[in-house]
């Protein structure tokens, strides 16, 4: 585990990026920030763990949702300062209740068209 955290490249706020990748259908789901702890959670769990940069703590995806994020493979690219999980996802991955986080397409350069699949109501999910 010592070797592989050496090879990270965290930014100044202690940060690297986590692009994150379904193993299947290889579509990107989302991206989110890893800070040395969540990494080694998510290492030793098998299961994603992320910092919250809005909430300033750890966030486990799937602790309110019950979508977590089964770890398949993990790769970090040439400078380090990147991680690309390619996961199982449970549920699904965007908190707007898409399967993707990448789920609106720019269209005519002028507005937002809708490509992604809805997979549960987060108002159900999260309840505020």
């Amino acid at each position: 585990m010592e070797e592989i955290i050496k090879n990270v490249k965290f930014d100044k706020n202690g940060l690297v990026c986590a692009v994150i990748q379904d193993d299947r259908s290889q579509e990107v789901l989302m991206v989110a920030y890893m800070n040395k702890e969540s990494l080694i959670e998510t290492l030793e769990t098998g299961k994603c763990c992320y910092w919250s940069r809005s909430r300033q703590k750890l966030w486990r995806k799937g602790e309110t949702s019950g979508h977590v994020q089964a770890v398949r493979s993990v790769r970090i690219d040439c400078d380090g300062d990147a991680l690309l999980f390619r996961i199982e996802q449970i549920g699904g991955a965007c908190h707007t209740g898409y399967q993707s986080c990448f789920y609106r397409q720019i269209k005519d350069n002028k507005e937002f068209e809708i490509v992604g699949t809805k997979v549960f109501d987060e108002k159900d999910v999260y309840k505020t």
